[in-house]
């Protein structure tokens, strides 16, 4: 059997390591007799206030060193100045 008769093979790409799950809690939202609206709209706000839709928005499109590192820049200067409007945590008083 001559080379060109060969088949070659076909590289595989382990997905494993290429994309890692973000770890975080899991939001859960229960649906009680007021119904499935409300838990929507409640799991919305829950979603909104944990930044998931604007990771997804984030993670679309690929994002260049330099930007991500402005961008990081920004939110701890954020959440900075954010702790510094709410005080110090109740165990520091």
């Amino acid at each position: 059997m001559s080379t060109a008769d060969a088949p070659t093979p076909t590289p595989t790409i382990d997905t494993s390591e290429q994309h890692l799950p973000v770890l975080g809690r899991p939001l859960e939202v229960r649906v009680d007799e007021r119904g499935v609206e409300r838990a929507i709209r409640k799991l919305r706000r829950l979603m909104a206030s944990e930044g998931v839709l604007r990771e997804i928005k984030r993670r679309r499109h690929h994002e260049k060193p330099s930007v991500k590192s402005k961008r990081k820049l920004r939110e701890a200067e954020r959440r900075r100045k954010r702790r510094q409007r709410k005080g110090p945590p109740r165990g520091e008083r």
